[in-house]
């Protein structure tokens, strides 16, 4: 019995929590990440380009807008399957 006690773990281990940044570096790392990235970056270079005259930058909004849409759809599909599943 004495050789068990000593393999578990002491309840004082438990009391200090573990470093809060290391803990959700992951998920905030995906929310900030964006899959329309290079798009958004594509649109305001087209802007720069062409001294923010908009009316020759629309085919970039739209890409923009296009995979905006794609990415929401599928983050919205991900979630519905995920919840199926429980």
């Amino acid at each position: 019995m004495a050789a068990d006690k000593a393999k578990d773990p002491s309840p004082r281990d438990n009391i200090r929590p573990k470093d809060y940044v290391e803990t959700f570096k992951v998920f905030f790392a995906l929310c900030l990440i964006s899959p329309c990235e290079n798009a958004a970056k594509a649109s305001y270079d087209c802007l720069n380009r062409h001294d923010y005259d908009r009316d020759k930058c629309l085919d970039f909004f739209q890409a923009y807008r296009d995979c905006k849409k794609t990415w929401m759809d599928q983050k919205k599909e991900d979630r519905r399957a995920a919840y199926a599943r429980r």
